[in-house]
């Protein structure tokens, strides 16, 4: 007769490291780690700032700008906690980690992409406002409003990647512990567990819909709405001026969503070889938080009058700090 141990009084086997394996005979794999640097100061350079430009500038201190703050913050934030350690590993050819830094890297990469899905969600929640009810906007969009929406989001993806990691917990782990990939990916390390792992593909699958496929869904039928609005527009430099606020968002949207569905229906259809769906990932998860701050922020006349405005005010402080100076070596 077999006994039914409690799941919490079984033992599960958790291994000291893993082993991330990267990409598998590539020549010259290291220029590409280093390109991975090179992202990654970007990253810093651009939306630092542009946290910087919205935090000083008294202009910008709207509902919209909260949300884009919110992004660039988490742009910068996903890049630090993907690029540094890894790129480090692999350039010094030391790719074991430790099984707690593991799970607290996976933890962190995933928040972030979390939370860069759903701030495009609440930027195209701000267009779908501004261009379908433009006199309520002001009425709708208040910063009280944004701030509540992007702290729920905050709190949902916090949640969802506590349940997501602390199931990996769960797993035990027999024989191989190289994980197929360049950090520690959910899907690569829980296909090494040697116990039922149902769950968590259930929770992934439940990740994927909540933070992909809702929020796609809701910005593609916001821009059914804006289409809407838009073709009711009777005067054509309206129409193109009311599409030019929304170009950038889209451009954001596509690089964001785009090679991330592309990889899963390659997998659910096809085999995708590993150096392929690296390759993909990291279009999907390092290069967009490095272009964000170029293709939506700097592209705004708004930021770009804020940043003129700040400079004038920085070269007039320094002109008149020079000044102060010179009279008091006098």
């Amino acid at each position: 007769m077999n006994t039914v141990v409690p799941l919490e009084n079984a033992t599960f086997i958790h291994p000291p490291t893993f082993y991330i394996s990267g990409l598998y005979n590539m020549p010259h794999a290291k220029y590409y780690y280093m390109f991975l640097c090179f992202v990654y100061a970007v990253t810093i350079l651009g939306n630092s700032f542009i946290i910087g430009t919205i935090y000083l500038a008294h202009t910008l201190h709207t509902a919209k700008y909260i949300a884009v703050f919110n992004l660039a913050l988490s742009d910068l934030c996903g890049n630090s906690a993907l690029i540094p350690k890894y790129a480090d590993m692999f350039l010094l050819e030391n790719q074991y980690i430790s099984y707690e830094d593991c799970l607290t890297s996976m933890f962190f990469v995933f928040l972030f992409i979390s939370q860069q899905s759903f701030t495009l969600l609440a930027l195209a929640f701000d267009r779908v406002i501004a261009i379908c009810f433009p006199l309520r906007y002001h009425v709708i969009v208040t910063k009280s409003t944004m701030t509540l929406i992007i702290g729920v989001m905050w709190i949902i993806s916090v949640l969802i990647n506590t349940i997501l990691v602390s199931l990996v917990t769960r797993l035990s782990f027999c024989a191989s512990t190289t994980v197929g990939s360049y950090f520690c990916d959910h899907g690569p390390l829980v296909k090494l567990s040697c116990n039922d792992n149902t769950s968590n593909y259930m929770i992934a699958d439940t990740y994927i819909s909540f933070v992909l496929c809702i929020p796609l869904t809701l910005i593609a039928f916001s821009y059914v709405c804006i289409g809407t609005a838009l073709f009711r527009i009777s005067h054509g430099t309206e129409r193109i001026k009311a599409m030019k606020t929304c170009t950038s968002h889209l451009i954001l949207v596509a690089m964001f969503y785009l090679p991330v569905f592309s990889i899963y229906m390659l997998t659910l259809t096809t085999t995708v070889q590993i150096n392929t769906r690296i390759l993909n990932s990291v279009v999907a998860q390092a290069i967009p938080p490095m272009l964000n701050p170029i293709i939506y922020a700097l592209k705004t006349e708004e930021v770009l009058q804020s940043i003129k405005v700040l400079y004038k005010r920085i070269k007039v402080n320094f002109t008149m700090e020079y000044s102060v100076k010179s009279i008091a070596k006098k």
